[in-house]
């Protein structure tokens, strides 16, 4: 199993087409799951949309399955202009029941210290959004001021689906950020959510990155990471 993250600027109004186009594993062959998303900013206080970028997030059986997608679909056309990565499962945390991730056996090694993409998913409770949303204010305006954080976006699907993208320079970097002594935020919104969850459901799930392809914000997020890591 892979997973493939797509972001796209394609307007207010193709982002609304695209939220109703979301493919469906019914007509789609090797397409496990899909959400289509809005998108916002990463960064401490209210969240921060961007109207204009649309964000679709699936789980395929391989690489093969998202190439024909990707040169057959007309929702994969309307992000064609965008940018897109291949992930690598490598860790999960928590459940996500729309999708059961698999790891595979030979999966890189979570300890390999090149970037890493995690990727968050929540299924809301409503009664607990304003606590969640104050909690995770926190830690992603710690993350946002982070120099390691090469690329990270938000994620929405009202009423309940929020989820994030991250993309660090390297798995020792990520991990400072989310155990670090020196820096307690996300720790905090970790015991917050286990004391009183703010999901029905939620997992984290760590991934390699490869085959990317266009740019996010003027850059190739990627190939921006693996050179910060090579630059003294």
């Amino acid at each position: 199993m892979i997973v493939s993250v797509h972001f796209a600027d394609i307007g207010v109004r193709s982002v609304r087409a695209a939220l109703r186009e979301c493919p469906r594993p019914d007509d789609v062959p090797g397409l496990r799951y899909a959400q289509t998303t809005f998108t916002g900013a990463i960064a401490s206080g209210p969240p921060k949309l961007r109207p204009g970028r649309a964000g679709l997030m699936a789980a395929w059986d391989d690489d093969a399955a998202l190439d024909r997608f990707l040169a057959e679909d007309p929702p994969a056309r309307r992000l064609a202009g965008g940018w897109h990565v291949r992930l690598e499962p490598v860790r999960v945390s928590g459940s996500w029941s729309p999708l059961p991730v698999e790891i595979a056996p030979d999966a890189a090694m979570d300890d390999e210290d090149g970037p890493v993409v995690v990727l968050t998913l929540g299924q809301l409770r409503l009664r607990r959004a304003l606590p969640f949303l104050r909690a995770n204010s926190r830690a992603a305006g710690r993350a946002a001021a982070d120099p390691s954080l090469v690329a990270s976006v938000a994620l929405a699907r009202p009423p309940r689906f929020v989820g994030t993208f991250s993309l660090w320079q390297s798995v020792s970097a990520m991990r400072r950020y989310a155990y670090g002594a020196e820096r307690p935020e996300h720790r905090e919104v970790v015991r917050e959510h286990q004391a009183k969850p703010f999901h029905h459901e939620a997992a984290f799930i760590r991934c390699r990155p490869y085959g990317a392809q266009g740019t996010l914000d003027g850059r190739e997020p990627v190939a921006a990471a693996t050179m910060a890591q090579h630059t003294p």
